[in-house]
Formats: structure tokens, sequence, C-alpha cells
């Protein structure tokens, strides 16, 4: 399906070009400590509260600091769940339906919803997924853009004070872009703190159910009998669910 490719994304093109503009006022750099995830827990779920079984916030990613492997280990999970959604929800709505009319210049419809979403996926041209594979590659690229050295405007890192799952605005794309990813029609803006707060958690929460979600109808698909609930209920699928461009692969 679509959201496999995803995680062979690629992007053309030089980041440089679309460098963080040095007007405006800087970003408050904040840094999340264990102390801060064991006290979040038990917000996001008052029977588990804080899991880190493999102790993973104090294993020092390349030799870094703990507050940067926080950082990395919450921008991972927030990256993932929002993939994960995305994929729950289209995987449900390909399944159904797709667009009436043709996919490209030369009359070639959607793929039908006959086949499976890992199925549409394979049947989509090379230059279609190529596409969809460099845009997601230019959005993560952009996503990990930080100010130059003495610049004062931009968002830091999320491993290095940056807030974990901050999309950054295209104001510095050197071109008109009318909307931004995150927000785009601005009906977010007024939101109180706490609000916000609520609804980051809702997204944490809805984020790892839809990664189990996923893939247990990649699972249902690809393993008889791994997932008994979604037994007649995905059509199996015998190609390699992680292999954007499966004519290499064979």
């Amino acid at each position: 399906m679509k959201f496999a490719a995803v995680v062979a994304a690629l992007a053309a093109g030089s980041a440089a070009a679309f460098a963080p503009s040095q007007a405006g006022r800087a970003s408050v750099a904040l840094q999340e400590t264990q102390a801060d995830l064991k006290e979040l827990g038990p917000k996001l779920n008052p029977v588990v509260g804080y899991f880190d079984p493999l102790d993973l916030t104090n294993a020092a990613f390349w030799g870094k600091s703990d507050e940067f492997t926080i950082g990395w280990l919450r921008q991972a999970e927030i990256k993932h769940g929002r993939v994960a959604m995305a994929a729950f929800v289209g995987y449900c709505v390909q399944s159904n339906f797709h667009w009436p009319w043709a996919m490209t210049s030369a009359g070639l419809p959607f793929p039908s919803t006959d086949l499976s979403p890992p199925e549409q996926w394979d049947a989509l041209p090379f230059a279609a997924r190529l596409q969809i594979i460099l845009f997601v590659g230019f959005l993560e690229i952009y996503s990990e853009l930080t100010p130059a050295e003495g610049a004062v405007a931009g968002q830091p890192h999320y491993t290095k004070g940056g807030q974990p799952g901050k999309y950054p605005t295209f104001d510095a794309v050197p071109h008109f872009t009318p909307f931004n990813l995150y927000d785009p029609f601005g009906w977010n803006k007024n939101m109180s703190d706490a609000d916000k707060e609520r609804r980051l958690r809702a997204e944490i929460n809805n984020g790892r159910l839809a990664q189990l979600g996923i893939f247990g109808f990649l699972c249902a698909q690809t393993i008889p009998g791994s997932v008994p609930a979604l037994e007649g209920v995905v059509k199996p699928y015998s190609g390699e669910v992680m292999a954007p461009f499966p004519e290499f692969f064979q």
C-alpha cells in the first residue's frame, strides 16, 4: 500500500534552498527528561503508565545526551503514529472507494477496489509511485531543517530543545505557499494551551492504536491465520508490503 512505501522516502534538490529565514524571533528551546516522561505516562494511559522496559531513555543514542535521545524517541513515536493513522484510514477508504476520473493523461484509471491496498500500490505506474515517495521525502527533509548558526528565527530541532512532532511552517519556502501542513486554515490558532495538550495526548494514543491496526491488516494479508478477527475481511497478498518498487525485488 502507499504508506508502506513511505519508509523508503527519498528527496530531490538542495535542502539549503529551504533554509529558514533570518528574520523574526527565535523559538524557546526546551528539553524533556525521563522525569517528564514519567509524568506524561499516566496521563496517556493510567493503567500502563510510564513504559520503557528496554531503558531506551538512558541509551544515549550516538553518544549523545539523554535529552537528545528522548527528543529523538518522542519524535519517532509521534511521526510513526501519524503515518499509521493516515495508513489505517487510507486502507479502509481505498478498499471501498477510488477516484472515478482518469489517473494519468493517457486515461489510465485508478486501481480498482477489486484489488487490496497493497495490490493497488503495485498497480500504480512507476512514475506515480516515485512522485509520491519524492514528495514525502521532501516533507521529511524539510521537517529536519533547523536555523543556521546565528539565525534569530526558525524552529529548534527536536533533539536540541525543539518540540517533538511540531512541523515547521512553509514560510521559508522561496515561493508562495498558501497552506501549511499543520492547521492550513488557521482554525486552531486561538486554541488554549490546555486544549492543545489534551489533543496532543489523544493524538499519541490514537497513533499507538493505529500502528497496531495497520499492521493487523498487513499481517492478516500476508500471514494466514495470524489475525483471526480479520479472517475473510482482508484479501490475501503474496507480494512484499515493505518494497515500494516490487518489480526490482523479484
